[in-house]
Parts: structure tokens; C-alpha cells; sequence
């Protein structure tokens, strides 16, 4: 399993928006530069944000982006799965039956541990924690990076 780039992105764009003061819009374009995508690009994770409601879009001259709900009730697994759909391991893991070998496959059961294992560690980091984080390494970028290695 790997994250995609635009979940990357996603990720940023939520942790930007996490970090500005309760209520506050950012326009596109400084989200572009302060996140480093393409305007194209982050326009597309921009609407998958705002269609799964962790985002709210607002026209006019005081529009923007903004969370559409607090930085603490939003976790990372919402946003990956905003973007890619439901996090799974392994098809034998989904609810509908998937596999004919699911009540006697011996690695069955360790696919569900790690699968439990991720949407854990995903579903229990919040955008409010990764925005302080990424406050206390000065530049949010830095975030990402070690999440990736972690």
C-alpha cells in the first residue's frame, strides 16, 4: 500500500487549513504556493475535499477554502480516504465476500491486524495534531516526510 500523490497533497491542504486561526479562508492560489502543487492539480483535490465535507468552498471577495469542521474531529483517514476511497489491504478484507479461501487462508488473519493496525494509526491523528506538529517543525512539508517513514 502506498499513498498517492494527491492524498499527499490532500493531506497538506488540511494540514495548511488546520494551522490558520478558526474560521479562516485561504484563496487557491496561496494554498497552491503554500502547499507547492499546481493550481490544476490542487483544483481537483480541492473538490474531492469540499464533496466529502472536511472542506467548505466560499465565493466572493472574502472566499476561500476553509475546514468545514474542527481540526480536531477531522482525522488523517478521513482525508486519505477522501481522496482513495476506503483503505484496504487486501480484497479478502472486504465486508462482501471476496474470497473463497477466507475461513482457512493462515495469512487472512494477519491482513486484518494490519489492516486494523493503519486505519488505527490514521483514524487516531487528528489535523489539529498534525498542524501542531508541523508549527513546531516551522514548515508543514516536514510532516508529511516523516509520516512517510514512519
Amino acid at each position: 500500500m502506498q499513498i498517492n500523490r494527491a492524498s499527499d497533497y490532500a493531506v497538506r491542504v488540511m494540514i495548511h487549513l488546520a494551522s490558520l486561526p478558526p474560521g479562516s479562508t485561504v484563496r487557491q492560489g496561496e494554498l497552491s504556493k503554500a502547499i507547492e502543487v499546481s493550481g490544476h492539480f490542487l483544483s481537483k483535490i480541492l473538490q474531492q475535499l469540499v464533496r466529502a465535507r472536511l472542506i467548505r468552498s466560499q465565493r466572493g471577495s472574502g472566499g476561500g477554502y476553509a475546514l468545514a469542521a474542527s481540526a480536531e474531529s477531522v482525522s488523517l483517514l478521513e482525508v486519505v480516504e477522501a481522496i482513495e476511497g476506503p483503505v484496504l489491504l487486501n480484497q479478502c478484507l472486504e465486508e462482501e465476500p471476496s474470497c473463497d479461501r477466507k475461513s482457512w487462508c493462515a495469512a487472512h488473519q494477519v491482513w486484518a491486524e494490519a489492516q486494523a493496525a493503519v486505519t488505527n494509526v490514521l483514524g487516531g491523528t487528528s489535523m489539529a495534531g498534525l498542524a501542531a506538529r508541523a508549527k513546531e517543525m516551522s514548515h508543514p512539508v516536514h510532516v508529511l516526510r516523516d509520516l512517510r517513514r514512519a
